[in-house]
């Protein structure tokens, strides 16, 4: 088992050009993981808000949660650092 960062995956390239994701507008809207809390792969570790649209991010690998380096309402910057996971894959 080893640490894995979870980092904010890059934006889709249809983002670039609709005006409202590429500017910065990409915000935490929730997140409904804890610390502790043991995910399987696939499972929502957070939901992004872009103005237009809500985007579930899945997690990469079974694990369990060590730390959460976002809170809700924050901007997200493509590869800005989301959680951290105790990964058992």
């Amino acid at each position: 088992m080893l640490t894995r960062e979870v980092r904010m995956p890059k934006y889709p390239e249809c983002w670039a050009s609709c005006g409202n994701c590429a500017n910065g507008d990409v915000f935490i809207l929730e997140i409904p993981v804890e610390v502790g809390q043991s995910l399987h792969r696939d499972d929502t570790i957070l939901t992004l808000e872009t103005g237009k649209v809500a985007l579930d991010i899945p997690s990469p690998c079974d694990g369990d949660v060590v730390a959460i380096h976002v809170s809700p309402g924050d901007h997200v910057d493509e590869g800005a650092l989301l959680l951290t996971l105790f990964a058992s894959d």
